[in-house]
């Protein structure tokens, strides 16, 4: 199964501007649960470990991106989600900066 995000244009919002996505189900777990919030900043740079948004055949979807040598991949947490292979970094559309937890202890940054 593989999970994918729907996005809308959210008027009044920058494109550079950071945003707010809930994350459905478990390809991400144990760190992102369904359901919990994630802050997206569209003008970040992906690094090797980041958290990302990415855009493949029109459709988004939330992985860890690897990067080793030449080569690029999204990667779930949850093992059982396959990794999707890209040819170039061209494809990420935001680098997770923070999950909100339903407390204010239970918020994570991430660099």
């Amino acid at each position: 199964m593989d999970e994918k995000l729907d996005m809308m244009d959210s008027s009044g919002c920058a494109s550079s501007e950071p945003f707010a996505l809930r994350v459905l189900g478990d390809s991400m777990e144990p760190e992102f649960k369904d359901g919990c919030i994630i802050i997206i900043d569209p003008s970040g740079n992906a690094r090797h470990g980041n958290y990302v948004i990415a855009e493949l055949d029109g459709e988004y979807i939330f992985r860890q991106f690897i990067q080793q040598e030449d080569k690029y991949l999204l990667k779930a947490i949850n093992q059982g989600y396959p990794d999707v292979a890209l040819e170039d970094a061209s494809a990420v559309r935001g680098v997770v900066t923070q999950r909100a937890g339903a407390r204010r202890k239970y918020h994570k940054h991430y660099d």
